[in-house]
């Protein structure tokens, strides 16, 4: 379980295909404090770590996520978002974010709003994904909350903080990210169609 709020941005040191798996070396400044068997969401998408080596660590995405997620494009010395799970007790900053991604999207345009920024994401509605306004979705594992809410896309308001800190001052037009629809969300939506 993660709470959308980004501890830290990785660089991509390494890149390994294993059969149809992807090994990813990733250096950070919180790999020292990891374990083996320990959950990270890379970009939004919860991966364990199964080697550690000094300011690095390792991870394996298998076909099934490389499938359904933009990790299969990432390229060494790429900046990706990293967040820990939460521990009980935490403060919940984002929302309840499980790190498994729904879908991928691609960045349909970006506003500089003088200090700040709209980023405009479409998908596949044929996945039957929904957005609400104001309400919550996970880009790239970013707890962010929708703005223009549409059958296929939405925008996010992004402030200089989470502009600096997170991976969103790589994306540009036609960029992929990873997007975790809200858990609650889909639990309403799932009911409405069983009760049909």
């Amino acid at each position: 379980m993660f709470t959308g709020i980004i501890e830290d941005l990785g660089e991509i040191k390494r890149l390994e295909k294993n059969q149809g798996n992807l090994n990813i070396t990733v250096s950070s400044s919180i790999s020292q404090e990891l374990k083996i068997d320990q959950s990270v969401a890379h970009n939004g998408v919860c991966l364990t770590v199964v080697e550690i080596n000094g300011d690095s660590y390792t991870v394996t995405a298998i076909k099934e996520t490389l499938d359904k997620t933009n990790l299969g494009d990432l390229k060494e010395n790429e900046q990706v978002n990293l967040e820990r799970a939460m521990k009980l007790g935490d403060r919940l900053d984002g929302h309840i974010v499980q790190g498994h991604v729904d879908q991928t999207a691609k960045c349909k345009n970006i506003i500089d709003g003088d200090g700040s920024w709209i980023f405009e994401f479409e998908y596949d509605a044929s996945l039957n994904n929904i957005t609400i306004e104001k309400g919550s979705i996970t880009v790239n594992g970013v707890s962010l909350t929708v703005v223009n809410s549409k059958l296929n896309s939405f925008s996010v308001a992004i402030i200089p903080y989470t502009y600096r800190h997170t991976n969103f001052h790589q994306l540009q037009v036609n960029s992929m990210v990873n997007l975790e629809f809200d858990v609650i969300g889909k639990y309403v939506k799932r009911l409405n169609e069983l009760r049909s």
